[in-house]
């Protein structure tokens, strides 16, 4: 190590004396409050660490309550996400067994109403993959009584006939098909004439002359003829006439609902039914005698 000039070792020396002077004055002299200025000197040198220090501490302390807080919201919302969706696939349920529940309720009243007539409940369980066939599979076959060409219908009207038997299953030919058809008439004119699936939605009554007036919204009804299915079940309504040659075009809405069919009857006899109307009114005048009985 180099030695100091003289000159450059008495200013260290001259400087090391004034600050050891002034430390010494600031120990002795005293500020308002008998604080020494040393101290003075010490708090202002050390506050701004400790302001800086507690700032970082508590941008730090912030920071991880909030990151905790947000997993914990962020938790707490995935759960109540999960218990939503588990609420609405049970309400959907609850939904189908109320539709379920209303649909047995109408078959229920619609046997009760015709007591006389031998029919079966089934539950639709399949359709055809066949995009050309218009064909449906039941859960009752020849255990249930069933056997092929009976008529299959709704609370509504006409569905179709039974094609195949087995067991425990039968198919059935809708009447949208175009190898189904219904003996049919025009309910005010009493007019006879087949209707036949074409594999659409609309059904197409056939032979129709063009001198024959036929309005829109008149009701179609079986005939019986067809001996399959009793005279006057509801068959649809005239949607669309057309003149043609040589006969009109008469296209006829279902009056089943046959794109979504869930429960069907299936009538074991040909006997006739009593129209609807009839029935309820039936109902409702013994309905209306018992009452005036029990008074």
């Amino acid at each position: 190590m180099l030695p100091l000039p003289s000159r450059h070792r008495s200013l260290t020396l001259l400087a090391t004396v004034v600050i050891t002077q002034v430390l010494l004055l600031a120990v002795q002299i005293r500020r308002e409050h008998q604080v020494r200025l040393i101290r003075v000197w010490a708090v202002a040198m050390i506050t701004p660490i400790q302001r800086g220090g507690a700032w970082a501490i508590d941008g730090v302390r912030t920071g991880w309550s909030n990151y905790i807080s947000l997993r914990q919201a962020h938790r707490e919302n995935q759960e109540l996400s999960a218990e939503l969706e588990r609420l609405k696939m049970a309400n959907n349920q609850l939904e189908s067994r109320a539709a379920e529940a209303d649909r047995l309720a109408i078959l229920l009243g619609f046997h009760q109403a015709h007591p006389d007539v031998p029919m079966v409940a089934a539950r639709v369980i399949g359709a055809s993959a066949d995009t050309v066939s218009r064909t449906i599979y039941i859960n009752r076959g020849e255990k249930h009584g069933l056997r092929r060409n009976m008529a299959v219908i709704t609370p509504e009207g006409v569905v179709g006939k039974i094609i195949e038997v087995f067991a425990n299953n039968a198919q059935v030919l809708l009447l949208t098909d175009k190898e189904a058809g219904v003996g049919a008439l025009l309910a005010g004119s009493r007019t006879q004439s087949p209707v036949g699936g074409t594999g659409e939605p609309l059904l197409l009554m056939k032979y129709v002359s063009n001198d024959e007036p036929v309005p829109i919204g008149e009701r179609v009804l079986t005939s019986g003829q067809d001996r399959i299915f009793p005279k006057d079940l509801p068959v649809g309504t005239v949607v669309e006439i057309k003149p043609g040659t040589p006969f009109k075009v008469v296209r006829i809405k279902p009056a089943a609902h046959l794109e979504r069919l869930e429960e069907v009857l299936v009538l074991l006899t040909l006997q006739e039914m009593e129209p609807k109307k009839e029935a309820e009114q039936a109902g409702a005048r013994g309905l209306a005698k018992a009452s005036g009985t029990s008074r």
